[in-house]
């Protein structure tokens, strides 16, 4: 008597096999193919709007940055980086990079303190909340051009209305439009006037979020509404603080409207007759329409771009370093709390 070894089936013969077993219909097959599909179809529209507002002037900017490229001429000869070196060794590009930083600072770090102080302030039980709420947002609708206008004409050297308080209480009146850091702080001050009460409100909706057991908890365990503040409330809305910081830092490096409209009366707002309020964006407009130099120009833009980029991801790379800290600090204490319990 002989005995026989059956073979299993392999997958393809496998009655249970759904390519032996079943056949898919025209309906079906549209039916798996709109599943897998529609997501990418959705967010197409996105993508090719990026891709015609954003990504494709950011390539044709390279493109030209490497051309002798003017403004009625059009395109010329191809002239590799020597745009960018040109413009690297230019000292009015590091003159406007450093008046760029300068009033990046003295704009970012006050209007992030005072965003913070108003959304905690507008996070308390306030009576007509919604119209306080609506009223810091007011600046925000009030265009750049009015706002650059009416602080010009504030900081006036001669009849403006803050050297007349300084003159009031014994001061000597400041020269707003020629001293280099008085400028800076002028605009700085236009700047956060505009824009403190818009990230105020992205973080009052952050703060609002956070639940309040854990200020009661705190309450309860003797903790002040400063430490509650710095303690649960910080950490807490700390993604939309590193939002607001990046949105401000683009912004920031690309001030244009306020110091183009700060002193128009003189050099024709290139940035002051020593150029010592002129940021990049503005030698950049300098260089476009008044130089006709659109290859510079270009050049320009790619550097501030890459440098926008590098902040930005500093900023990153420095608040997830603190979070990874904060998270190991957290998980210490957690465990040590524990420990103690159970000894």
């Amino acid at each position: 008597m002989t005995s026989t070894i059956s073979r299993p089936p392999t997958t393809g013969d496998s009655p249970a096999s759904p390519r032996a077993s079943e056949t898919l219909t025209f309906r079906q097959r549209v039916s798996r193919f709109d599943v897998r599909a529609s997501p990418y179809l959705y967010i197409a529209p996105f993508f090719v709007l990026f891709a015609i507002t954003g990504l494709f002037p950011l390539v044709y900017t390279f493109v030209v940055s490497l051309h002798d490229w003017e403004l009625l001429a059009g395109q010329g000869d191809f002239v590799g980086i020597a745009n960018f070196q040109e413009v690297l060794g230019d000292r009015f590009f590091w003159n406007s990079i450093r008046n760029t930083l300068s009033i990046f600072l003295l704009s970012t770090v006050p209007q992030l303190a005072f965003a913070l102080i108003l959304a905690a302030i507008l996070d308390q039980a306030l009576k007509a909340k919604t119209f306080w709420r609506m009223s810091i947002l007011l600046p925000y609708v009030v265009t750049p051009v009015a706002v650059a206008l009416i602080f010009s004409s504030m900081f006036n050297e001669t009849s403006g209305l803050f050297n007349n308080l300084l003159g009031a209480v014994g001061i000597d009146p400041v020269q707003w439009k020629h001293d280099v850091l008085a400028s800076h702080v002028a605009i700085a001050t236009m700047v956060n006037w505009r824009w403190t009460g818009y990230n105020a409100l992205i973080l009052l909706a952050a703060m609002q979020a956070v639940p309040r057991d854990l200020h009661e908890s705190a309450a309860i365990d003797g903790a002040g509404a400063v430490r509650r503040f710095f303690s649960i409330t910080v950490p807490s809305i700390r993604p939309t603080l590193v939002f607001v910081v990046i949105t401000m830092t683009m912004g920031g490096l690309q001030i244009f409207a306020e110091p183009r409209l700060f002193d128009v009366s003189n050099a024709g707002g290139i940035g002051g007759s020593d150029r010592q309020f002129q940021t990049t964006v503005l030698y950049l407009w300098e260089m476009a329409f008044f130089r006709q130099d659109f290859g510079k120009a270009s050049a320009i833009a790619w550097l501030l771009f890459l440098l926008i980029v590098g902040i930005g991801l500093i900023n990153f790379m420095i608040s997830k370093r603190i979070a990874t800290a904060e998270n190991r600090h957290i998980k210490a204490s957690t465990a040590k709390k524990l420990s103690g319990r159970r000894s």
